[in-house]
């Protein structure tokens, strides 16, 4: 397997965009990485604010009319897990994406590499994060920061402490010969969205006790946080700097429309045929 660096990357620092495009995004990124041999790593935000499902998820756990009030934006992710809220402000998340045959195949391992760079953007934020050394016990297993803590793939701060928190929490799917990783980074807490956006009973207070966030930890800049985390993903892999080509982006418009913003796919995760594009 050849060194990461010895491939074309490039590094997108993407401005905000709705869940159901981000989720498109994802999908385009893996057909340039086969179509065209580019491979992508980028830093992105949610605009508005979105719940994230895992691909199992029994849409009866979102509280619908909680997120209509609060203005939260819906979507189904790709990879399973629990619901993820993001923030606007709060969540910082992150994509790799790469062809299969030139990452481990074991999904243990490639789940250690891909997340070298996310702990060294920790690093150099100054948080002290680390994989979870222990299970912890489900709090609510439908939300991804409230289910079970499991150390091949849960990052926690401070790594050392007698109690650590979660800070992020990071999934993986292949398809079409293509490895998709994303991740979520807690830059701040926003417990009672957290919660809110589940039909559960569960308090915020719950939220906060289980979850950190690098402004916690170390008090940096947002945007300083985001530069790290960046600096990271394109040092590991040697990345140019790049932005998104018009085609993709149009590309990501109709399979937002067609799948990840559709009521079909985000209730009831009925896949449409896809169009040509």
């Amino acid at each position: 397997m050849a060194a990461l660096a010895d491939r074309e990357w490039r590094l997108v620092r993407d401005e905000p965009r709705d869940g159901a495009t981000q989720m498109a995004l994802e999908e385009v990124a893996a057909e340039t990485a086969l179509e065209e041999d580019v491979r992508t790593v980028r830093v992105y935000s949610w605009e508005p604010s979105t719940l994230s499902l895992g691909y199992r998820q029994d849409a009866d756990t979102v509280d619908w009319e909680y997120g209509e009030r609060e203005g939260i934006d819906v979507t189904r992710r790709q990879t399973g897990g629990g619901g993820i809220y993001h923030d606007r402000y709060a969540d910082i998340s992150y994509t790799i994406v790469a062809p299969a045959d030139e990452v481990p195949g074991d999904l243990m391992d490639c789940y250690a590499l891909f997340c070298e760079p996310i702990l060294e953007g920790l690093r150099r934020m100054g948080v002290d994060a680390d994989f979870a050394a222990a299970e912890q016990a489900s709090i609510y297993q439908p939300s991804c920061y409230l289910r079970d803590i499991n150390p091949a793939h849960d990052v926690v701060a401070p790594a050392d402490g007698d109690q650590p928190s979660k800070i992020s929490g990071n999934a993986q799917y292949r398809q079409r010969d293509v490895v998709i990783q994303h991740g979520s980074i807690s830059y701040d807490l926003e417990p009672e969205h957290h919660v809110g956006v589940f039909e559960t009973e569960v308090h915020a207070d719950a939220f906060s006790d289980r979850v950190t966030s690098i402004r916690e930890q170390t008090g940096m800049d947002r945007d300083e946080a985001v530069d790290a985390l960046a600096s990271a993903l394109g040092d590991w892999c040697d990345a140019d700097e790049d932005e998104w080509r018009d085609d993709e982006l149009e590309a990501a418009e109709k399979l937002a429309e067609r799948k990840f913003g559709t009521d079909s796919w985000v209730r009831d995760r009925e896949v449409l045929e896809a169009d040509e594009h």
